[in-house]
């Protein structure tokens, strides 16, 4: 008999498939293909995007030239722009307000091919160096409440460019998913006063049964309430509120942790699309006690079909017990 699981924080409901699971060959994989042309991201044709924002490169190489590590640059089809005031007003019943914010591109290497799990550990140091630059300095713009920053791999993830990515975008409001799990973890830390994500820590650290990495700083697990066969979880054993609070000796280890779990997912799943969140704290809002920032990893094995979108019950065909033995490499 399949099994309903209910998240703690959000309290969503899912239904896990323990009867009959499915292994990483059952999964049909839509192909990873893109446009052909000229790559915008990559050597030599910095003149045919945005001017870099920020950038890590070669002190001896010009600006907008080759010679960069990691590159930023603005949207050049952006969701929300950066210019203007946000002028919130009623229309009749309804709210609405100018489509102000920020949307950025972090391209992550050089080299077309090369993901996050092909990078060497200092260059992927490098990325999440960026991404918390870049994270900090949209702090300082006190019209945003919060900061997404997420990679889409694959078409079917919703990427359309094949050079390795992460987008950013800052928002003048906290979005309802976001705000659905602080409010959740808001809560558990009220009845409890304890941290609901360092409970589900401590739990994973006690059963074993779902990690899939642990180290010094980091435990990578496949969440007991998976929405997703073989979702998983990167998160500080240390009590963080914010992806920025890092302190810089975890930075190494969170690279390293990062291209394991990715690299393990692409071979175990034989390079599935996937996508991947950094859920982190809200800005220039009022500090409330009991978040807890973390990545999560979500590979494109299943649809989201009428089911899911008329119930919020998600379908998961392998149980995360039995997903993090694959990841972890034991024979089943």
């Amino acid at each position: 008999m399949a099994e309903l699981r209910r998240d703690p924080i959000v309290e969503r409901w899912v239904i896990i498939d323990t009867d009959h699971p499915s292994g990483p060959e059952d999964f049909e994989k839509e192909p990873l293909a893109f446009r052909g042309g000229d790559c915008p991201f990559c050597y030599g044709n910095e003149s045919t995007t945005p001017p870099e924002i920020e950038v890590i490169r070669d002190p001896a190489t010009e600006s907008n030239k080759p010679g960069w590590l990691v590159r930023v640059m603005a949207n050049k089809f952006p969701a929300l722009q950066i210019e203007g005031d946000i002028e919130r007003r009623g229309l009749g019943l309804y709210d609405i307000s100018n489509g102000i914010g920020a949307h950025e591109i972090i391209v992550q290497t050089p080299y077309h091919h090369k993901e996050l799990s092909d990078l060497e550990d200092y260059e992927v140091e490098n990325v999440i160096k960026m991404y918390c630059r870049r994270m900090t300095d949209l702090h300082k713009d006190t019209r945003f409440k919060y900061i997404l920053l997420f990679k889409n791999y694959g078409p079917s993830s919703g990427a359309s460019l094949e050079h390795p990515h992460t987008q950013l975008i800052a928002l003048p409001m906290i979005p309802k998913n976001v705000q659905e799990e602080l409010d959740g973890a808001f809560k558990y830390f009220d009845y409890r006063e304890r941290c609901i994500f360092c409970d589900i820590n401590r739990q994973e650290l006690q059963e074993k049964e779902r990690i899939v990495f642990e180290s010094k700083y980091f435990l990578a697990f496949c969440p007991y309430v998976s929405r997703f066969p073989f979702e998983v979880w990167i998160i500080p054993k240390k009590h963080q509120d914010a992806f920025c609070q890092m302190a810089h000796e975890q930075i190494p280890e969170l690279a390293k942790m990062l291209k394991s779990t990715l690299s393990r997912i692409s071979d175990v799943l034989l390079h599935p699309a996937y996508n991947f969140i950094i859920h982190t704290s809200p800005i220039n809002t009022e500090y409330r006690q009991g978040y807890h920032w973390h990545i999560e990893i979500m590979p494109k094995l299943t649809r989201v079909a009428g089911f899911e979108w008329g119930t919020g019950f998600y379908i998961v065909p392998t149980p995360p017990e039995l997903a993090a033995k694959y990841l972890r490499g034991e024979k089943i």
